[in-house]
């Protein structure tokens, strides 16, 4: 183990902790228990992840503290598991293991793995300690830091969650040689979400850097994952509950989960979406004047660059979409909320966007697949 290969960036506020960024992180029973204040751990991960490391992470543990009582708990892999019923069979697991209020829980895995756990640990004995695993880029980058906990239902994404920070977050960056070509350029829309909204030297170091990091050069991915969390770190410690600037986090956001909640989460994942609604936002600000297009023209050539869709799926309907949106955590009594950039690296939350600019950027992006039609009403 080389220590001097691990990056550690603190998050402060209320509830400090580090997150460690390096190879083999998952072989460090040292570091994995030096968050562990208890004798339990439940090991959550899914059908994908679990095989690889699952193992690797037990054995580590077990060297470091041999007495840990250590049950394991396992999701079918993607998104369409982050439920109701995915929640209640871990608090089944945490039952069944007696897990006490000391206990922790260790989340394996990608987002739906850090979200589905973290909400079980923040529910259980009204919150236990859960310790964050990262296995994706964009879990790296972005759920597993800052404390957002959910899981789906019908009506929308993460609509039901709390907000739980972990004992610690290590990102071990050799699981990324494991991970598929589409989860690695889906992680990369949300490393490029924190140069489009505070630091327009990262959009210009992402280009440069475009090769590599589709051919996962360890230390320019490694670069990259630490720049991220910085600013995610920085912006959490100030807003923990997103009262204000860690809302603009969300860059891309309502657009997304419109698409992910319309396509019953099973067409694009989160990071695709997340490209997609960024370019969408970028046009949004355009169209209302408060950026350039040429700009969001540039923000749509480095996705695109990267592989990312970065138009609308054919046959989502712009009004079932805009639906979805008032729904969206991010709207407000006044109408609808959005994330909108003034050209790279700033961006602010601009509220009382009218319909037909949502429904014009949407019917602009698509070849006919949205329609403009009157889109429903809210309710008087």
């Amino acid at each position: 183990m080389n220590a001097t290969a691990i990056r550690t960036i603190a998050v402060d506020g209320a509830v400090p902790y580090p997150i460690h960024i390096g190879p083999c992180l998952l072989e460090d029973g040292a570091r994995l228990c030096e968050p562990v204040r208890g004798g339990h751990v439940l090991l959550a991960s899914d059908g994908h992840v679990a095989p690889l490391y699952a193992d690797r992470v037990e054995a580590a543990l077990r060297r470091a503290r041999p007495a840990l009582e250590i049950s394991r708990f396992v999701l079918p892999p993607g998104e369409s598991a982050k439920t109701l019923e995915g929640f209640d069979a871990c608090i089944d697991a945490l039952a069944a293991l007696g897990m006490r209020r000391d206990g922790c829980v260790f989340a394996l895995g990608g987002g739906v793995v850090g979200d589905l756990a973290g909400f079980a640990a923040a529910c259980w004995m009204r919150g236990i300690d859960v310790v964050q695993l990262p296995t994706t880029l964009l879990a790296m980058v972005d759920s597993s830091v800052g404390g957002k906990t959910a899981v789906d239902i019908p009506a929308g994404k993460n609509l039901v969650g709390a907000f739980h920070p972990p004992r610690a977050v290590l990102a071990d960056t050799t699981t990324l040689r494991t991970l598929p070509r589409r989860e690695l350029r889906a992680g990369l829309a949300e490393v490029a979400k924190y140069g489009a909204i505070m630091d327009a030297p990262f959009l210009d170091w992402l280009h440069q850097h475009r090769d590599a990091l589709l051919a996962m050069d360890d230390a320019i991915l490694a670069a990259a994952i630490a720049r991220s969390c910085a600013h995610k770190a920085a912006v959490v410690g100030r807003d923990p509950f997103e009262h204000g600037e860690r809302a603009l986090l969300n860059f891309g956001h309502t657009f997304a989960h419109a698409i992910e909640a319309e396509q019953g989460f099973d067409g694009l994942n989160h990071g695709e979406a997340v490209a997609v609604g960024m370019v969408l936002a970028a046009r949004l600000s355009a169209r209302l004047g408060l950026a350039g297009a040429a700009h969001a023209d540039a923000l749509q050539g480095l996705l695109d660059g990267f592989g990312l869709p970065t138009r609308v799926p054919a046959g989502l309907h712009a009004d079932a979409l805009l639906a979805r949106m008032r729904l969206d955590k991010k709207a407000a009594a006044n109408g609808l909320r959005f994330v909108l950039w003034h050209g790279p690296g700033r961006a602010g939350v601009i509220g009382g966007i009218a319909d037909a600019d949502v429904l014009a950027v949407l019917a602009d992006d698509t070849t006919g697949d949205v329609p403009t039609g009157d889109a429903p009403q809210d309710s008087p």
